[in-house]
């Protein structure tokens, strides 16, 4: 008799994150809400005055996986733990999310030239009438960077749908001198704390 395996609710649209989980062989399905976060109520990802980033990141993360634990319930699905994820950075002080456009992501990227900065995910799940939450920091240091290759980089599509306008595991590697923390955490998902976060919801890995 095959039986089936394990799976959880992914309550996020990042592909980085369906690849993250699928590399440690968590089996999942997409539970998505139905408009953009930035205009759900529920799950806005407008920071509160003077809120501090980790506060901030783990904020969101566990009210998304809420959000994403009540439309299961609303739309009658299998009672699977959901698991949902948020990154931003932090660059003195200041949370640095997804840019706005192409002039918000260089603006954001001349920031990032020459110096380090704090990337900050958080993971939650809801399950088992309870949401617990892991936060991962990470230190990454940029090399200077000149104004025509950020131009490139921008004009490459790829930082506009990411935290810090740039993607760790794409082109924006080589811009990348030294990283402290979890690579994966800077991707989008840490896989160790996702691992152990799910252990303490009795699910198989």
């Amino acid at each position: 008799m095959n039986i089936l395996p394990a799976r959880i609710y992914l309550a996020s649209r990042s592909p980085r994150r369906r690849e993250l989980l699928t590399q440690i062989g968590v089996a999942f399905d997409l539970l998505l809400f139905r408009s953009d976060v930035r205009k759900d109520p529920e799950v806005c990802e407008d920071a509160l005055p003077n809120e501090a980033a980790d506060t901030y990141v783990c904020r969101l993360a566990m009210a998304k996986a809420a959000h994403g634990a009540r439309l299961r319930d609303w739309r009658k699905l299998p009672d699977r733990p959901v698991l949902s994820a948020d990154t931003t950075l932090d660059v003195d002080g200041e949370i640095i999310g997804k840019p706005r456009n192409d002039e918000d992501a260089l603006a954001i990227l001349r920031r990032l030239s020459g110096r380090t900065h704090r990337v900050l995910t958080a993971v939650a799940i809801a399950g088992d009438q309870r949401i617990e939450h892991a936060l991962s920091v990470s230190e990454v240091r940029f090399r200077s960077l000149d104004d025509d290759e950020l131009h490139r980089y921008v004009r490459s599509g790829e930082p506009m749908d990411k935290a810090g306008a740039y993607g760790i595991q794409g082109r924006a590697a080589m811009f990348v001198e030294e990283i402290r923390g979890s690579h994966s955490g800077i991707v989008g998902l840490p896989l160790c704390e996702t691992a152990l976060l799910l252990r303490r919801f009795h699910f198989p890995i």
